[in-house]
């Protein structure tokens, strides 16, 4: 195999090959480093390599499983390695060996992936974009002076730029569908209790995280989907399956549905033209299908779920900030100073705001449940714009130095009064207001790449399904795949032009 043939083959192709004995795991994994070598200078997509454990594995004649010898990447965060540091994208992290594999980790290993190494994700995965200081910032691969998106925007470069054919993510409040439409890629958010958590932690932001991938065909994310969900003894609770593996379910149609559609935010009342243009096609193409296709009101209060939504992460930052100093003594100095002043106002609402916004999901809930006793998708654009230029969001130095003084003095309701919650909602949610919904609701939501502006650049939109309803979006998704084919483009980046853009 050369590495056209690679670029162009996904991983259920590469795995057939493997399992015909046309290529060797050994082969696969040479020429993803290849490729990883040519782009990654360009991109920082992937900021670790796994050199050693991967050499074993693809030499193993007898390696097993579904995805037997195809390279793979975890994300540097809650997909942790046995013998790695994961550093969540932050100093205070850098040197955190991991002592056992996370479960989703183990599930890809068992399936017969290849890891050989871990992608870019900003501080704690608290952004949608990936720029993290230890790193630097990760980049598109379609165009170099953009984001790739976040948190999982590491994954998100390695995919589009064919380093391998899928990735680990993880999606608290967008992280795999935001890199997925900034990327040109399928990312599906699983419905709460699907897929795996721990052993490291219990489940994640109270439910709001869900373990995926990001890649670039539906059967590929169905195929890696049902070799992660499955029994868990030590969980909480489980999710139900379906009877039926998500591969084959994907293969099948999803019959006439009942779609209703908006583009409409509070957050943001002007969305990109590009990002209503990409629903809107999506819309047509729909009822081309035969679906019964309509606009409606959005089913929830966008702007209201912001502001629990960030009140529940903050409170989540804070404690994880209070978790790595008590455990690894790390001074303040060693995290962002955006961290250390969202973890503050996270500590100054206190525990009657956390409870609030715990208690308003409920609402949310039953909102989102009733639109789906109408109809039975929602679709959004992915981003309300097109992937922002790296440094958009940047904070100035006043600033980052004044955010550091707050939290050293504790000054956290003070900086609330100032009005910074409604700046960060419009700052970092403002670009990315629809994809929080699903988080929240433990609903399942899939973004596809139907779209791209007349930049070049990708800008998918969403499906968001009620509950346990992650087959009928992957139906959905398939569907739209074979309607409108997007396997063919990837990002044919040229590293040493992309390097001088």
């Amino acid at each position: 195999m050369d590495l056209d043939e690679y670029l162009t083959s996904d991983a259920t192709t590469l795995a057939g090959l493997v399992a015909g004995k046309e290529v060797t795991g050994a082969e696969l994994l040479a020429l993803a480093r290849e490729r990883c070598d040519a782009v990654n200078p360009a991109l920082n997509a992937v900021v670790a390599h796994l050199t050693e454990p991967a050499d074993a594995r693809a030499a193993d004649t007898a390696l097993s499983g579904p995805f037997a010898g195809v390279p793979f990447l975890v994300k540097d965060l809650a997909q942790e390695y046995a013998g790695f540091p994961t550093s969540s994208g932050s100093r205070a992290l850098a040197g955190d060996v991991a002592q056992e594999h996370a479960l989703v980790t183990q599930r890809f290993l068992d399936a017969g992936l290849v890891v050989f190494g871990k992608t870019n994700t900003p501080e704690f995965g608290a952004k949608g974009i990936t720029e993290p200081e230890l790193w630097g910032a990760a980049r598109n691969p379609w165009n170099v002076a953009h984001t790739p998106g976040g948190s999982s925007g590491g994954s998100g470069a390695a995919v589009a730029a064919g380093i391998v054919p899928a990735a680990g993510a993880n999606d608290g409040g967008g992280s795999v569908r935001i890199p997925a439409a900034c990327n040109g890629l399928v990312g599906l958010k699983t419905s709460r209790g699907l897929g795996p958590y721990g052993p490291q932690t219990g489940e994640p932001m109270f439910g709001m995280v869900t373990q995926g991938v990001v890649s670039r065909t539906v059967r590929d994310s169905a195929a890696l989907l049902d070799a992660i969900v499955g029994p868990d003894p030590a969980a909480g609770y489980q999710g139900a399956r379906p009877t039926t593996p998500f591969a084959e379910l994907a293969g099948q149609r999803p019959g006439t549905l009942r779609i209703g559609y908006s583009a409409r935010s509070a957050i943001n009342a002007s969305p990109d033209p590009e990002a209503v243009a990409a629903m809107e096609s999506a819309a047509a193409l729909l009822t081309e299908l035969g679906h019964q296709v309509e606009e409606v009101p959005p089913p929830y209060d966008d702007e209201a779920l912001a502001r629990d939504f960030l009140t529940i992460w903050f409170a989540q930052l804070h404690g994880q900030v209070v978790d790595v100093k008590r455990r690894l003594g790390s001074p303040d100095s060693h995290f962002e100073a955006d961290t250390l002043a969202c973890a503050e106002l996270g500590r100054a609402a206190g525990m009657d705001a956390l409870l609030t916004s715990l208690m308003n999901v409920n609402g949310y809930i039953r909102s989102l449940a009733g639109f789906h006793e109408t109809h039975d998708v929602f679709l959004t654009p992915t981003l309300a714009k097109p992937p922002l230029e790296v440094g958009a969001l940047a904070s100035s130095t006043a600033l980052q130095t004044a955010s550091r003084v707050v939290a050293k003095v504790r000054a956290g309701k003070l900086l609330a009064a100032s009005g910074i919650l409604d700046q960060l909602i419009t700052d970092n949610l403002g670009w990315v207001p629809y994809t929080q919904l699903a988080n929240l609701t433990g609903r399942p939501a899939i973004s596809v790449p139907l779209h791209w502006t007349a930049a070049g650049l990708p800008l998918g939109v969403q499906l968001v399904g009620p509950l346990g309803a992650d087959g009928l979006l992957l139906q959905l998704a398939a569907q739209l795949e074979e309607a409108r084919p997007w396997f063919h483009r990837y990002a044919k980046l040229d590293p040493v032009l992309s390097a001088r853009r």
